[in-house]
Parts: C-alpha cells; sequence; structure tokens
C-alpha cells in the first residue's frame, strides 16, 4: 500500500463517501437530476460527459504505445496475448451473463448493466493492481494496449450480443448506433488524446513528460472517478434509498465474478505452470472491468437515471476493496505456490526490448 499515493490508498473509503454525499444531494434536492441534464453532450449531461472522457485520459497517457510494435514482434509472447483475449472477451462476459440470470432473474434492467460491466474490459485500474502486486508491468501494458483498440471496434456489437442476445436485456436499438457512439466519444477521444500526447509530448520532453507531467496529472483520473460517482448517485439518490434490497442482490454477482474470475484464472495458469508475473496480470486483467465505459455506455443508451447505469455505478464499489484484498492473496499464493514452481520468465524476454 505505500507503493501508492493517499487518493489510491484510500480510494474505497472516497468512494464510500462520495456515493454518500450523491445519494443525500438526490434525496433532498429531488430536481438536482432535470439541473445536471439540462444541458447534454452525446445523450450524456456536460459534467458526466466531461468526467468520464477525462477519467480515461491521464490512466492511457501512461501506455507505453510508441513499444507496442516491438514487443508484438516477438512470437513468445502471442500465446499469452491470445489466452488473455479469449478469457476477456468471451469467458469473462459469458461469466457475468451467467450469474446475472442466476442472480437477478427476475431484474432485467439491472441484470442488463451488470453484463455491460463485464463485457467491459479494464485498461485503467488493473495497472494499479498490477503494480501493487509486484506482476508484468510490461505485459500488462501490452494487455492494456491492446484492450484499448479493440474496446473501440468490439465494445459496441459484443455488448449487444450479450446483453440482448444472450442475457435477454434490455433492448440497445438494432443498429447499435448509439452503442458504437458511446464507445468512439468516450473510448475513442481519450484514447487518440493519450496517443498524440504521449507521442508527440513525450519525444519533445521525456523527463519532464515522466517526471512532471504524468505525476501532475495522474491523480485527476480518480478524482474524476469520484466526481462522477457524486453526479451519478446524486440523481439516482431516492431510488437506491428506495430499493436499498435491490442495490444489495446487485452487489451479490458483481462479488461471485471477481472471485470466480481471479482465481479460475490463476488456477489455469499455475496448472500450466506460468511464471507469477505473467499469471498474476493475468488474473487482475481477467478480474478488472472497465465500469468507465460501462458507465458512459449505459448512460448514453438507457439514461442517466436508469437502472442499468445504477448497477453498473456499483461496479467500482465492489470492485475496489476486492482487487486490493486480492492483492495479497496474490502475494500469499506466490509464496505458498510459485516461488516453489520452476518455469521459464517470460518478463526476462520483455525487459530485453
Amino acid at each position: 500500500m505505500e507503493k501508492i499515493g493517499f487518493i489510491d490508498k484510500y480510494l474505497s473509503l472516497w468512494i464510500f463517501l462520495c456515493m454518500g454525499t450523491g445519494i443525500l444531494v438526490g434525496y433532498y434536492v429531488p430536481d438536482v437530476n432535470k439541473k445536471l441534464g439540462s444541458a447534454t453532450f452525446a445523450d450524456v449531461s456536460i459534467p458526466i460527459a466531461v468526467g468520464l472522457i477525462w477519467m480515461m485520459y491521464p490512466i492511457l497517457c501512461a501506455v507505453r504505445f510508441e513499444i507496442l510494435h516491438k514487443i508484438l514482434a516477438k512470437k513468445t509472447i502471442w500465446k499469452d496475448i491470445l489466452f488473455s483475449l479469449g478469457v476477456n472477451w468471451v469467458i469473462a462476459p459469458l461469466v457475468m451473463v451467467g450469474l446475472g440470470w442466476a442472480m437477478l432473474p427476475d431484474l432485467v434492467e439491472y441484470r442488463s448493466g451488470l453484463v455491460l460491466v463485464g463485457t467491459a474490459r479494464c485498461i485503467a485500474m488493473v495497472l494499479i493492481w498490477n503494480r501493487l502486486a509486484g506482476a508484468d508491468e510490461e505485459f500488462c501494458a501490452i494487455l492494456v494496449s491492446v484492450n484499448s483498440l479493440l474496446q473501440v471496434v468490439l465494445f459496441g456489437p459484443l455488448s449487444y450480443f450479450y446483453v440482448v442476445v444472450l442475457s435477454k436485456g434490455t433492448y440497445m436499438g438494432i443498429n447499435m448506433i448509439p452503442v458504437f457512439k458511446s464507445v468512439l466519444i468516450f473510448l475513442g477521444i481519450p484514447l487518440l488524446a493519450a496517443i498524440c500526447t504521449r507521442l508527440l509530448f513525450r519525444r519533445m520532453c521525456p523527463d519532464y513528460y515522466d517526471k512532471k507531467f504524468m505525476p501532475f496529472i495522474a491523480p485527476t483520473s480518480l478524482l474524476a472517478l469520484l466526481f462522477i460517482i457524486i453526479v451519478m448517485f446524486a440523481s439516482q439518490g431516492r431510488d437506491i434509498i428506495i430499493n436499498i434490497k435491490t442495490v444489495a442482490r446487485v452487489i451479490a454477482p458483481l462479488v461471485a465474478y471477481f472471485i470466480i474470475m481471479f482465481f479460475g484464472v490463476m488456477f489455469v495458469c499455475y496448472h500450466y505452470r506460468i511464471p507469477y508475473k505473467i499469471a498474476t496480470t493475468q488474473s487482475f486483467t481477467a478480474a478488472s472491468n472497465n465500469f468507465e465505459l460501462a458507465i458512459a455506455v449505459a448512460a448514453s443508451v438507457y439514461g442517466e437515471s436508469s437502472k442499468e447505469v445504477m448497477a453498473a455505478t456499483i461496479g467500482p464499489l465492489v470492485e475496489v476493496p476486492i482487487m486490493l484484498a486480492f492483492v495479497k492473496a496474490a502475494f500469499f499464493i506466490k509464496s505458498r505456490y510459485f516461488d516453489k514452481q520452476l518455469a521459464p520468465q517470460l518478463s526476462k524476454q520483455l525487459e530485453n526490448i
């Protein structure tokens, strides 16, 4: 925990406080939702749209896009990448669909929000969990880079397939234009901005970029997340209080999902003698989700006050404390099992690039 800043270290506390603040505002100021939605961008209120875009930008600026082509030229890494892609884009959403049907059979809207979360692959917070657990940061950067690019293309059709077709969830529109628009705006804009910033700004002033610029903007990503949580919960504060039992029901499949994905992938990697650093990166990538994107798409397609948005917004509340617990679990598994296992170190190959 000493490796991350003050905001990151107590992120769970800040999220609880922001949720509570938003709920109180929404409950005691009934017309706050109308005021927030008076001006919109891409069918989302301006405050939320700005917060969503900025939340993605700082963390994407840390991804080393400039060496992606060199790393991908290594044939040995493709097996690990393909394994990760299969887990993230096929298995993980299917697990969420199954849990949604098993635990929320009568709550279609909430189930749809959960499936959106399960389909959105993590490209932000996973970098923090990966570093804390002593996993392979270079390999994590590869997966983040690949998933960042794939989400622009895949999230639209896959979210429609998993939510509407498999989960029999709320309708998203036959042509999927709202979904594609949300992905292109709330992921495409920060991704393009981050690529341009890193490739241009860092090339001109590498030391300033790494030592001044990134430490300055990095915490603003979490500040944007906290701001969005306040606004989101303010728009739904009254409904949350009225439906508190339903909110508790939504938490259950999320907890089950994180546990199944993390320990399931960790077991498979250990069984096939994958090194600890790579196995841990695979596990955190599989268990983490891009709840920012899920919230953005749900808000754009279904509306900011929808039950789908509420389900997606509960994601960070559950994910953050569980992932911090998984960091400790990863170290325990390493000392108990991986340290006794002899396996080739893929990370050494990455260090030579």
